[in-house]
């Protein structure tokens, strides 16, 4: 029961994330805002975020797990309620930073709750993490939708109020986490970054998420749809991340091995993201939404894959390990936003889904050119294999 606590409290998190989707242009409108203004309701979530993932081991190392995980609700609940009462777009961006500083103590160690509580094993757990995320991103845009039809304000109101039940169900179902034996050090996450694996991982995803980001946080502005058409889209594409995180990414795994399906979901989100460039630059509306919902694949798989490997590549601690990876990646979460609404404002709309594309190679060419970094994946990919066969039923 306190693993599905933590991971009900994990879906609304994720939610946060996709939740402003479908009213980032009723936003723009309600507050006289231009959309790479509006776009900062990102950037400062992922950069709070980001930097915050510093500090999540060294907090959680003294005040244990569950005090963390609540710590990080409280702060969402506050800002979230906060930012429903914005008049402006730097209130609201401000907020959204704190429930940035929120969203880093709750998800870094929602993750090690899990993994510690589930009887699964830890690729069970992360799998079931991913699906908390996949579930999360695909019922944010839908509820920021229905919602947001209403008033751009009660999205908000709504996080709030449903991570104050996901607080009282951590607080009745989540037994106490112990202290772990040693205190983390302030500078163990960066530490952890001079390992090859790891870095490599990191800043793959710090790539990757840029891409990701530019689907999510600029593609409302080109639909041309009203609120529940643009949850309706992004619905659709979180149901694809959830179901390729869950179901394509584990077998997928154990056939080509990690790094191969990183190679193989980089290079269909770059397909897909000059798609919708090219959709857009052709007038083509539907190609659009088609090439947007099937994005979800490729960044359904990367979510999973890249998890597990930044878990596993190295012989730093999970927490440690996902608090450096976080802050690196996360980094590419909060750069997109911003620089992608900006170039399609001021070049053309096509540009961000090019240089999306264009990050997807980027990410490509780290992976192959420091493959020698990632020998470790291919070690717990055979472990897998091997636990599979040994495992599965006669005949």
């Amino acid at each position: 029961m306190s693993v599905w606590a933590t991971a009900f409290a994990a879906v609304v998190a994720f939610m946060g994330i996709g939740l402003v989707d479908p009213i980032l242009p009723s936003i723009a409108q309600g507050l006289n805002a231009t959309p790479s203004q509006v776009s900062l309701l990102f950037t400062s979530y992922f950069l709070v975020t980001a930097v915050a993932m510093l500090i999540t081991g060294w907090v959680s190392s003294r005040i244990g797990g569950k005090r963390t995980l609540l710590a990080g609700l409280a702060l969402v609940i506050v800002f979230a309620a906060l930012a429903g009462t914005s008049t402006s777009v730097g209130e609201l961006v401000g907020f959204r930073a704190g429930w940035g500083l929120g969203n880093a103590l709750f998800v870094a160690t929602a993750l090690a709750v899990i993994v510690g509580a589930a009887s699964g094993g830890a690729e069970s757990a992360i799998i079931l993490y991913e699906a908390a995320l996949g579930l999360g991103i695909s019922a944010g845009p839908l509820a920021g939708a229905l919602l947001g039809d209403w008033n751009w304000r009660a999205p908000f109101f709504g996080t709030a109020t449903l991570m104050a039940v996901g607080l009282v169900l951590i607080v009745t179902l989540l037994k106490a986490t112990p202290k772990p034996a040693v205190k983390t050090r302030l500078s163990a996450p960066l530490r952890a970054l001079a390992h090859g694996g790891l870095s490599t991982t990191a800043f793959t995803a710090l790539f990757y998420n840029f891409a990701f980001f530019t689907i999510l946080a600029f593609t409302p502005f080109i639909l041309g749809m009203s609120p529940y058409g643009i949850g309706a889209v992004f619905f659709g594409w979180g149901v694809c991340v959830a179901l390729a995180s869950v179901f394509g990414a584990p077998p997928l795994q154990r056939r080509l091995g990690s790094v191969n399906v990183l190679h193989l979901a980089l290079a269909l989100l770059a397909v897909l993201q000059l798609g919708i460039a090219f959709s857009a630059a052709g007038g083509f509306h539907a190609g659009i939404i088609v090439f947007t919902v099937l994005s979800g694949i490729p960044i359904g798989l990367n979510n999973t894959v890249f998890t597990e490997s930044a878990m596993e590549v190295s012989d730093a601690p999970r927490p440690v390990a996902s608090a450096g990876y976080n802050f690196v990646r996360w980094m590419g979460g909060a750069l997109a936003p911003f620089i992608a609404t900006k170039l399609g404002e001021e070049i053309g709309v096509p540009v961000p889904y090019a240089l999306g594309a264009a990050c997807c190679l980027v990410g490509m060419a780290v992976l192959y050119t420091r493959r020698h970094h990632l020998l470790a994946l291919s070690r717990v990919d055979e472990d897998h294999t091997v636990h599979d066969v040994a495992t599965a039923p006669a005949g």
